[in-house]
């Protein structure tokens, strides 16, 4: 580990002249690109030199231990010394989960796809209680979110609805919301008070630059019809929702949030390479699919990775074993607890994973 922090390291100083090259500079493009492999070395170099510097201060507190005649000063020593041990040891722990090999995608913003899956009406509820969540969520993080298409019912459930969340990190902790989510509860439309057992998936998928995906026109039809509100009326007098449709991957992409056609268009196409993206990453690294368990499902009850249990004030992750008694504040966005839940458990596969 200590060869590889070493490497990153010199690789950082590097950078450091790079950046402040005014011939460098030139090519804003490049120079972009260098500031940000810059930036996310900072955070290891920083812990790497504080590593080295508690190190030095602990092999120079052992030296003068080996020299100190006074039995107080000797006692204040070994009390130092092993204060600075449990420091390095918390060092080393939090330098290994630094240097794991990161997510190119965790910095990004991200498309959140919610559907109804199965449970009819009671499923499309459950779809527009997970948006506003994820949405809620996104306030307490400070990030901003955009409707990008949505198909309502008439009592307020959504059938689909496509959103963007834009905010540094969004995708790093999204991510671990794709899935199958079921809900539990007795619905108000259950006169005998019967609990229901619905779900809704969702997917979560990065948000595609120019660079990393690029679409042929001739692989596309644009097709323009007016906008639709809830119910199906008409919210719009013009042909300015556009729907995509990728043919060679049969892949179909709406958007009618805006009143601009243009706008839209520009919207439809982001979150179309954004799922080709993630296709093309799939069949490259076939890991991806495994990790990720399949995001979206079939939307059956069997293929889930959360319950939310209404009668008992409960939610339940099943990947991870772990089941909270908040559920009102949970789907008020209050989501932190198990998000890093799932995520110190990633941590621990990949640390176990590079030890093998």
């Amino acid at each position: 580990m200590l060869e590889r922090l070493d490497f990153i390291e010199n690789k950082y100083e590097e950078l450091s002249i790079k950046i402040s090259d005014p011939e460098v500079m030139k090519d804003q493009k490049e120079w972009q690109k260098l500031c940000k492999e810059h930036a996310e070395l900072e955070e290891i170099v920083g812990k790497y030199r504080e590593y080295k510097s508690v190190k030095k201060e602990l092999e120079d507190n052992k030296e003068m231990l080996k020299n100190e005649t006074d039995k107080e000063m000797k006692e204040m020593e070994q009390e130092e010394i092993k204060g600075l041990t449990e420091k390095i040891e918390k060092i080393q722990e939090e330098l290994k989960i630094l240097i794991l090999p990161k997510d190119p995608n965790d910095s990004k913003n991200v498309f959140v796809e919610v559907r109804g899956g199965a449970g009819g009406e009671e499923a499309a509820l459950f779809a527009a209680d997970l948006t506003r969540m994820y949405t809620r969520y996104a306030e307490r993080k400070g990030w901003s979110v955009e409707t990008i298409s949505l198909n309502a019912t008439d009592i307020g459930g959504f059938k689909e609805i496509v959103f963007m969340v834009k905010g540094k990190g969004a995708y790093s902790r999204l991510k671990y919301e794709s899935g199958t989510h079921r809900v539990q509860r007795v619905p108000d439309t259950e006169s005998s008070g019967r609990i229901h057992t619905s779900t809704s998936t969702v997917a979560v998928l990065p948000e595609v630059d120019d660079v990393d995906i690029v679409i042929d026109p001739n692989d596309i039809r644009i097709d323009v019809f007016r906008a639709s509100g809830h119910g199906g009326q008409c919210v719009n007098t013009t042909d300015s929702a556009v729907r995509i449709t990728h043919i060679p991957t049969g892949i179909v992409v709406s958007c009618q949030d805006e009143k601009s056609q243009l706008k839209n268009k520009e919207k439809a196409m982001k979150v179309l390479k954004s799922r080709l993206y993630e296709a093309a990453e799939a069949e490259r690294n076939k890991n991806i699919a495994e990790d990720r368990k399949s995001q979206v499902g079939t939307g059956d009850r069997s293929e889930r990775i959360r319950t939310y249990n209404f009668p008992q004030g409960r939610v339940t992750d099943h990947r991870i074993g772990l089941t909270l008694y908040k559920l009102d504040s949970f789907l008020d966005g209050d989501i932190d607890e198990v998000i890093d839940a799932l995520i110190t458990a990633d941590q621990a596969k990949k640390m176990e994973a590079m030890g093998n």
